[in-house]
């Protein structure tokens, strides 16, 4: 069983995994910029911020007990995200386009950008 305030933790979590991943699939792109010696150090900076607040919520949910195992993608929509804790494993189930959001909000923030 999940406490409310560790799906809080978990789904922080979710987006800062999914945040790091896009930012690594996004950097080869950046380095073929015209104007990479502009946006590189921004990217470089993001990438570092975001991976060590990943790994303090990932040693957080550790002390916790809790690890995520995997994602399932179900469909185009939704993914499921298998959970495993102490007590019980837990399977939660995130909208795809929900996560895209966030995750756009969250690097977003990160950056104090106000558009979207």
């Amino acid at each position: 069983m999940i406490k409310p305030e560790q799906r809080q933790l978990l789904h922080k979590y979710l987006l800062m995994e999914l945040a790091v991943k896009s930012l690594q699939i996004d950097y080869p792109k950046v380095e073929r910029f015209k104007m990479k010696d502009v946006f590189l150090p921004f990217m470089d900076s993001l990438l570092k911020e975001l991976r060590q607040e990943f790994f303090n919520l990932k040693r957080q949910l550790s002390q916790q007990q809790i690890r995520v195992v995997g994602w399932t993608p179900v469909d185009e929509n939704f993914t499921d995200v298998q959970i495993a804790t102490a007590g019980n494993d837990v399977e939660l189930r995130y909208a795809n386009q929900a996560l895209k959001t966030q995750v756009e909000k969250l690097i977003s923030n990160k950056l104090n950008v106000n558009n979207v």
